[in-house]
């Protein structure tokens, strides 16, 4: 079932314990960007503002990450159901996981290209050469599924964490002078050896970016078990360290990129090789072993190991927010593992045209979006539900939702206003605090918007049961024949059974009849003819609007970063290499779009009959039921035969 990966996660397969899922979750936070991003903002702002901006986002990033943890573990959903049934509608969720897909390979591309730096301190291959291997490297982990993934992060976990933690305790107790005059770091720009509140917005910005992280913690929440008798506090403790608590060492690994980045400047290197984290170790190593091949050996290990071990869940959580925001765009799913060589191909093709160089002012902007997502999405969760401005639970499935709501809305208007305060419209401090705009605006929006609608936008219609049975027994999809608790199924008034609601999200011939037609104790049949697939000319028409779409927003990343590279006399030599990976992406999402096409073309003529068959069984049913009620009824047809 590729580890549910667009689906509530069952009883039976959540088979971990809390520990183990913590330990599990909380191996994602080895990136190495947390070094770099440290590295950044105190050589730019001075260890004050830098300091400060991460205090003070990092309390938020928890503070908003508690509900958000709470809900999955509970619901045992990922982000992206999660968000659905959380104020963004069923359609509405797919710009938060378009955004959730960004952070991935943005990402994914940082640590791959650090994974490159460090290759290149042992072998001698060209750079394009190591950014290959150091995003290749991860796939055929990732197939494996979650399963493996535990087990992989596990089995690495000690050995990453002596090796980080070893070079701080050693210059602690060799050179404790270095951390006294760390604090004393002015920075580049000026005035950074005070705190100055638009230095510390500035600094804050980039750090906002990582509040998205939480969506990859809850990519392994949702397998937690549920909640036992006189082991509440061990799941709450566990829920806290996995989810909301993976900032705290975050936090700390910022504060030693930052350190470390002063103790190589210290050493007479240039500021823009302190921001490397290879370098940064080296650095540190060497302070242990000397200038020796060991120093060199420990940085490559400490690489390596934190790299794969983040890159495999950004990875997998990059597959995950490709199939959601694809199954309900084009509704059809070729597998996870589709969109895992998807997105590990757009973070390889990140990393070699260099983005590990503006990396700050690239997450600054990324920061913007984020904060507006997790903004709304934490308020719907921690206000909206306990004031009972929302249905108490968390409703994915598309049967019972409208495309859009309050949440989704929320998320766009505060896009707005921290995009117009980040190019300067409402004056130079709203410009530094825009990221603060906008996860502000998102969050006080939801709420206040939830109660302006009364709340009617969660639920189409409310859920119905299916069958008599008991919700913890399995139910059988009448489409695709796979078992499942009633949590996962809805009940389709066209086939009059139940489905699943993967099954639901992939299914066109409906048009979305559950939304308005009665629930299951009605004799109501809708007609055959109501339920055919839309014309290939409409489909065609659909997939090149998406086409376009998708190539414009790979236009807009891509000019993002060719317009905050360093200006030099060499710019215009940069152009058509950003040119020709634009192509290459074009023909890429076009390629995927033909082909998602097609595929779709024979599903729906598949599905248009299996469903005219099955209403012509029931009617026929129906009909020897009234001729002759005491006659042997025919066994329930299950479209198997189609």
């Amino acid at each position: 079932m590729e580890d549910y990966a667009l689906r509530y996660a069952p009883r039976g397969f959540r088979k971990w314990g809390e520990w183990h899922i913590a330990n599990t979750a909380l191996s994602s936070v080895s990136f190495l960007a947390l070094e770099a991003i440290g590295a950044i903002i105190s050589i730019n702002y001075g260890f004050t503002n830098a300091m400060w901006a991460i205090l003070v986002v990092g309390a938020l990033i928890f503070l908003a990450g508690i509900p958000i943890a709470h809900y999955a573990a509970r619901h045992n959903l990922d982000i992206d159901l999660l968000t659905r049934g959380a104020g963004f509608g069923y359609l509405g969720s797919t710009i938060a996981s378009l955004v959730y897909a960004v952070f991935t390979f943005t990402f994914f591309a940082i640590e791959a290209a650090i994974m490159a730096m460090a290759m290149r301190m042992v072998v001698d291959w060209p750079l394009p050469v190591c950014y290959v291997l150091s995003s290749l490297v991860v796939v055929p982990l990732v197939m494996r599924g979650i399963t493996w993934i535990s087990r992989f992060q596990a089995w690495t976990q000690p050995v990453w964490l002596f090796l980080t933690i070893l070079p701080f305790v050693w210059l602690a107790f060799d050179k404790p002078q270095l951390y006294r005059e760390f604090a004393g770091m002015l920075g580049l720009r000026e005035g950074g050896g005070d705190f100055q509140p638009l230095l510390f917005a500035t600094a804050a910005a980039v750090v906002f970016s990582l509040i998205v992280q939480i969506a990859e913690q809850v990519d392994y929440l949702r397998f937690m078990p549920p909640p036992r008798p006189g082991h509440r506090v061990r799941w709450w403790l566990a829920l806290l360290a996995a989810g909301p608590g993976w900032i705290v060492p975050g936090m700390l690994k910022m504060a030693g990129g930052a350190f470390l980045a002063f103790v190589v400047m210290a050493s007479g290197m240039s500021s823009q090789q302190a921001i490397e984290p290879p370098q940064m170790y080296l650095a540190a190593f060497r302070e242990i072993f000397g200038a020796s091949g060991l120093a060199i050996a420990a940085t490559v290990a400490l690489v390596l190991v934190s790299q794969i071990k983040i890159n495999v869940t950004n990875a997998y959580a990059g597959s995950l927010a490709w199939s959601n925001f694809f199954v309900r765009l084009a509704h059809n799913h070729p597998g996870r593992v589709v969109w895992l060589v998807f997105n590990v191909f757009i973070a390889t093709l990140l990393a070699a045209m260099g983005i590990f160089d503006a990396i700050g002012k690239i997450l600054s902007l990324y920061g913007l979006l984020a904060a507006s997502w997790i903004g709304a999405l934490a308020a719907d969760l921690a206000i909206n539900k306990p004031l009972r401005l929302s249905p108490p639970g968390i409703e994915f499935r598309r049967a019972y939702l409208y495309d859009f709501n309050t949440g989704f809305a929320a998320m766009l208007l505060a896009i707005l206003a921290g995009g117009l305060a980040c190019i300067g419209t409402f004056g130079e401090a709203a410009q530094a605090f825009s990221s603060f705009i906008a996860f502000g605006t998102a969050f006080l929006l939801a709420p206040l918007l939830a109660a302006a609608t009364r709340g009617r936008y969660y639920l189409a219609r409310q859920p119905a049961k299916i069958g008599d049975a008991p919700a913890e027994n399995l139910h059988v999809c009448v489409v695709c024949g796979n078992s499942f608790e009633e949590a996962d199924m809805v009940y389709c008034p066209v086939s009059q059974s139940g489905i699943c609601s993967l099954c639901c999200s992939l299914e066109t011939g409906c048009r979305d009849h559950c939304k308005t037609a009665p629930g299951p104790d009605t004799s109501t049949q809708a007609e055959p003819a109501a339920f055919t697939p839309p014309s290939s000319k409409a489909r065609s028409i659909f997939y090149l609007v998406l086409a376009l779409l998708l190539s414009a927003f790979a236009a807009l990343a891509l000019a993002a970063i060719y317009v905050h590279c360093e200006p030099s006399s060499a710019i215009s030599q940069i152009f058509p290499a950003f040119l020709k990976i634009f192509t290459a992406l074009a023909l890429l999402v076009v390629f995927c779009g033909w082909c998602a096409m097609r595929s779709g073309d024979r599903r729906d003529m598949a599905q248009a009959e299996a469903l005219r068959q099955s209403l012509m069984f029931l009617q026929r049913t129906e009909a020897r039921r009234d001729d002759d009620p005491s006659a042997p009824q025919p066994e329930a047809w299950d479209g198997r035969d189609v």
